[in-house]
């Protein structure tokens, strides 16, 4: 059986999650994988305005995927793995979960078929 998460680890999951559901939020994260990038600079390869990344930019922050410091005009941002990292401790209870259901599943299948 999965065990339940407390309330306050299920509320960070669902801005993690939220924050992962957009493509454009996802590259965002991949660009500041790669170290710390202007907002300008993560703009660039998207196809959107310049308040629209910083829309996106919000939800990451609010999710704590991503840290913004200003450095004089200049807002630099700086990925945040924790909070990526509960998420895949979710999903990994998950999958273990299932590979558990489904190994009893194959032994059923082959007791059935002996």
């Amino acid at each position: 059986m999965v065990e339940r998460l407390p309330d306050d680890l299920d509320l960070d999951l669902d801005a993690v999650f939220q924050a992962l559901a957009h493509p454009i939020r996802r590259d965002i994260l991949e660009q500041v994988a790669d170290g710390p990038a202007s907002v300008s600079n993560l703009a660039e390869p998207h196809d959107v305005s310049l308040a629209a990344v910083s829309k996106h930019l919000h939800v990451l922050e609010d999710a704590g995927l991503i840290d913004i410091e200003r450095d004089g005009r200049v807002r630099r941002c700086h990925l945040n793995a924790a909070p990526l990292s509960a998420a895949f401790g979710w999903l990994t209870r998950y999958r273990v979960f299932w590979e558990d259901r489904l190994d009893a599943l194959a032994i059923h299948l082959e007791d059935e078929n002996q």
